[in-house]
């Protein structure tokens, strides 16, 4: 099942992390990924880079959700699992969290609907369903009934939403429920009374709104003056592989690497 979804999902993946360079040499290590959709275009920048100086490594990066990439490393289906979610006790015994950069969480609306603050309440009674129509929200133009986006429970970036955001306030069940950072993008970029939620770097053709007074932006995410920041991580069953952990090494300590997480994402130091 995992190899059909290779096929299905992973080809274009694959191919971006191993077109700039020449074709692997028989006998080269394949580091494989799968997982969080958040984390995903960073990971494939870093084995674009990683692969351009390190003969002999090349990869394979599969999306489909935090969740998603936890099982697969944990039952050795991948290499590394991409999560976007801090560590559960439900999780699978044995995981190393190896964590790699920080990203910032938006609040989201279509274009032509420019709130120009969101607070934290307003949030949880948007999600939450106890507010139904832009009317009601200050800030807004629109009278029409709001259409609320967000993640499949198997999202790592749901999970940090419903902990920073929504804290005990639980989605509410007319919710429509999207599978990736670019659907929820998708969808509010294409309807005028959507709200949603994404990876900073999934803000093309919306509009992130300010939270808390807050605007989402990478300055403000790296200043800490933006509270909506998550970690973002490369799960591995026990130790990492020793191919493995030489490119978890490279990430935290190559400047080239670090320029890359500084472009769209929050460094750790």
């Amino acid at each position: 099942m995992l190899r059909n979804r290779w096929r299905a999902v992973a080809a274009t993946a694959a191919i971006s992390i191993t077109a700039a360079v020449a074709p692997a040499t028989a006998g080269a290590t394949t580091i494989t990924l799968s997982g969080s959709t958040s984390v995903a275009p960073l990971a494939a920048k870093l084995a674009s880079k990683y692969v351009k100086s390190k003969k002999g490594v090349q990869f394979k990066l599969l999306q489909g959700g935090s969740d998603v990439g936890i099982a697969d490393v944990s039952r050795g289906r991948v290499t590394l699992g991409m999560s976007s979610r801090d560590p559960k006790s439900s999780d699978p015994g044995g995981l190393v969290f190896n964590k790699i950069a920080r990203d910032a969480i938006c609040v989201v609306t279509n274009p032509d609907n420019k709130l120009s603050n969101i607070s934290q309440a307003q949030v949880q009674a948007v999600f939450g369903g106890s507010v139904r129509d832009w009317g009601a929200v200050n800030g807004s133009s629109l009278n029409s009934t709001i259409d609320v986006i967000v993640r499949t429970a198997a999202s790592g970036t749901q999970d940090a939403f419903q902990k920073i955001f929504l804290e005990s306030t639980k989605v509410f069940s007319g919710a429509s429920q999207k599978a990736s950072n670019g659907l929820v993008q998708q969808a509010v970029s294409s309807n005028t009374s959507a709200i949603g939620y994404v990876s900073l770097a999934f803000t093309k053709g919306t509009n992130p709104v300010p939270y808390n007074g807050v605007p989402c932006t990478l300055q403000n995410a790296k200043s800490g003056q933006y509270s909506g920041v998550r970690s973002f991580y490369l799960v591995s069953r026990g130790a990492p592989t020793k191919a493995a952990q030489k490119w978890i090494n490279w990430i935290r300590k190559n400047s080239k690497a670090q320029k890359i997480i500084a472009s769209e994402w929050v460094p750790l130091s």
